[in-house]
């Protein structure tokens, strides 16, 4: 693996530190008046979701770790656990349903997502940016209603609830970015 100084490290790099590995969620180049310019990093580790405050000088070495990154088909969750398939190889990977957190919603049957690996173990999954999502509930639309940056409350099929423009009414599909978790267009 690589070894990179401290100041070479970014947000969502991920470093072997410790004996366990971590993500960079947050780093700070600090240089401060009196002493030696360092990387103030907020870490978060990848196998029990711990979180890490760690302050690396420019000369201290760390290792980054590269993560295989495979498109992985959903399949179904039970007892907690999300099953995903290789549509390659079809091998069967179960993760924790918690490592997608509250995006957890957006994870529709067949959908394929990136899992990202570190020696046959997964790690990480990510969500396509955008998804499309039915709307459940929101208010009926109001003709003449133009004002420039009015937003209304919607549910979607999943439960979440999200704002969404006066002219979008109940039963059209949406456009949702599950990064910010807001609407993006209509579909």
């Amino acid at each position: 693996m690589p070894k990179i100084n401290g100041n070479e490290i970014r947000p969502g790099n991920v470093l072997e530190h410790n004996g366990g590995l971590w993500a960079a969620v947050k780093v700070d180049h600090v240089k401060p008046g009196k002493g030696g310019a360092f990387a103030q990093c907020e870490l978060r580790n990848l196998r029990n979701g711990s979180k890490l405050n760690e302050r690396f000088r420019s000369a201290d070495k760390v290792e980054k770790v590269r993560l295989e990154q495979r498109d992985m088909q959903f399949l179904f969750e039970a007892d907690g656990q999300l099953t995903f398939m290789d549509a390659e190889t079809f091998d069967q990977v179960t993760v924790d349903a918690e490592l997608l957190g509250e995006r957890r919603a957006f994870l529709q049957d067949g959908m394929t997502i990136v899992v990202e690996f570190y020696e046959n173990e997964a790690l990480n999954a990510t969500l396509p940016q955008k998804v499309t999502c039915r709307i459940a509930e929101t208010e009926p639309v109001v003709k003449g209603q133009t004002a420039a940056n009015s937003f209304k409350p919607a549910i979607l099929d999943n439960g979440i609830k999200v704002q969404v423009p006066p002219f979008v009414g109940q039963d059209e599909d949406i456009i949702v970015n599950t990064e910010t978790m807001e609407y993006s267009e209509r579909a």
